[in-house]
Formats: C-alpha cells, sequence, structure tokens
C-alpha cells in the first residue's frame, strides 16, 4: 500500500510522548500524530485522549525525503459544527448589544453613543466603589 498524503487510513498507536503519539500503519509504517492534531480542543497531555493499543483513524498530512509520515486525527474527522455567538441575555440587555429592540429603531451612531455613556456611568461607579472600600482617594492610613 502506498502511504501518500491526503489518505486517511487505520493505524494502532505505539507509543505516546509529550509532544504526540506514534501510530503504525498499514506496512507496519509508523507516522506521528503532533499533539496539535490529536483533537479539535486543546491538549495538554496526549494520555488524556490516547492510550496504547488503541485504534484510531488518521489523515496522512505529509510523507517527507526520509520517509517520516505526518498524521492527523483531528482532520480525519468531519469539521465541527461551529457555534454561532450569541452574548448573554443580561449582557445584551445592559450593553444596548440586543440587537432584536434597537437595530431597527436607532443608528449605529445612536447605539455606540448610548453604550459609551452607560459604560462610563458603570465605570464611575466603580472608581466610586472601589474608593470608598480603599479609605477614599486612595489616601494612606497612618499606622
Amino acid at each position: 500500500m502506498i502511504i501518500e498524503a491526503g489518505k486517511v487510513l487505520e493505524g494502532t498507536v505505539t507509543g505516546i510522548t509529550k509532544f504526540g503519539a506514534f501510530v503504525e500503519l498499514p506496512d507496519k509504517k509508523v507516522g506521528l500524530i503532533h499533539i496539535s492534531e490529536v483533537a479539535n480542543e486543546y491538549v495538554k497531555d496526549v494520555h488524556d485522549f490516547l492510550k496504547v493499543q488503541d485504534v484510531v483513524k488518521v489523515k496522512v498530512l505529509a510523507v517527507d525525503d526520509k520517509g517520516k509520515i505526518a498524521l492527523s486525527i483531528k482532520q480525519a474527522q468531519p469539521m465541527p459544527e461551529k457555534k454561532e455567538f450569541r452574548p448573554h441575555r443580561e449582557f445584551r440587555q445592559h450593553s444596548g448589544f440586543d440587537n432584536r429592540r434597537t437595530a431597527s429603531s436607532a443608528s449605529f451612531e445612536d447605539r455606540l453613543s448610548k453604550f459609551l455613556k452607560e459604560s462610563d456611568e458603570r465605570l464611575m461607579d466603580l472608581k466610586r466603589n472601589t474608593e470608598s472600600k480603599r479609605g477614599g482617594r486612595g489616601a494612606r492610613h497612618a499606622d
């Protein structure tokens, strides 16, 4: 079997290191899955995702002149569905970000102006609250 970039194959995990995992492919050839290609999420420790003797589906990323084979589990899987960004309801209401209510009734400049005004008011409240906890205006207390 010829192993070339782009092919999806099955292999067996033969070893795990801090930087990835070695996988035995058909014809007893061995390739490396770099830690960044193990999963579609942050991988701190490969042991959290794989163990020796696991059978995995991998995509061949590259085969270099020396015969080293770069593999990916992540790219052998279908792309994860992207989640639509939806700010938390409370954030939308307090920040003026709730487009459903304000999009048709106010222009962008009006909404931005309102947001900046409310932000300044909240910042002033926060500063006043912080200063009162420190003893006012940052003055140090005599010991």
